[in-house]
């Protein structure tokens, strides 16, 4: 199987945090520094990029040097919007990669794994997702947060990330969105947009997306169970 490259998406705001999420510590260790990691270490990545804000491009792009990890390619600036920065992480990926790999760099718990997997899916179907299926009882609520009706949970999923595809599928993905003006959230929704089907690879570990202050704690408290 041919190594995927990677794009790290480290250019969000953090605005719901209050401070910067990807140098948040859990268990002595940065968030993106612990994705990194994972990705690093992972046989089946050959080369990464990181999308990150204009003011840590130079920081980032030193990290082969500074941190080690030696399958990083470059850091680049994002855009205004994930998909902007997903699109500008595809164009600064060298060529040769057939398959590519995006993940959140909020995702600090990922393992490589986990990430070996969705590559090995995506290589054998053409795109592939992280996910998780929907144990929750779910209802749908009106604008004042009533109550209003259930929703079936049976074959809901929870999409996660990495989300993998063949190189050509998701750049022919991203220029239809580009094109139209699409405002997509995640690579399933820019490759379903284009007719193509993602494959659902399901984690039995918890995966969360450092969003609010309190994954912090809980994501900690996860790494530290995986250890005892």
């Amino acid at each position: 199987m041919n190594k995927a490259g990677a794009i790290i998406v480290a250019a969000g705001s953090s605005r719901r945090l209050g401070f910067d999420k990807l140098k948040a510590l859990i268990d002595g260790r940065a968030v993106l520094e612990r994705t990194m990691e994972a990705f690093d270490n992972c046989s089946a990545i050959g080369g990464i990029v990181i999308v990150t804000s204009a003011e840590k491009v130079e920081e980032l792009d030193q990290w082969r040097v500074t941190k080690g990890y030696r399958k990083l390619l470059r850091a680049v600036e994002g855009g205004a919007e994930r998909h902007l920065s997903v699109a500008n992480g595809l164009a600064a990926l060298p060529a040769g990669f057939e398959l590519v790999a995006v993940h959140d760099g909020a995702r600090p718990l990922v393992t490589p794994q986990r990430i070996s997997d969705c590559v090995e899916a995506a290589a054998k179907h053409g795109a592939a997702s992280l996910a998780h299926r929907i144990s929750e009882t779910l209802k749908r609520a009106d604008a004042q947060g009533i109550v209003r009706d259930s929703v079936d949970r049976e074959n809901l999923w929870a999409m996660e990330t990495p989300q993998v595809a063949q190189r050509d599928l998701l750049e022919n993905a991203y220029r239809y969105v580009l094109a139209e003006g699409l405002l997509v959230t995640d690579e399933v929704s820019a490759l379903a947009a284009t007719g193509t089907d993602v494959h659902l690879v399901e984690n039995p570990q918890p995966n969360p997306k450092i969003t609010f202050p309190a994954d912090l704690p809980l994501a900690e408290a996860l790494l530290k169970s995986r250890k005892s």
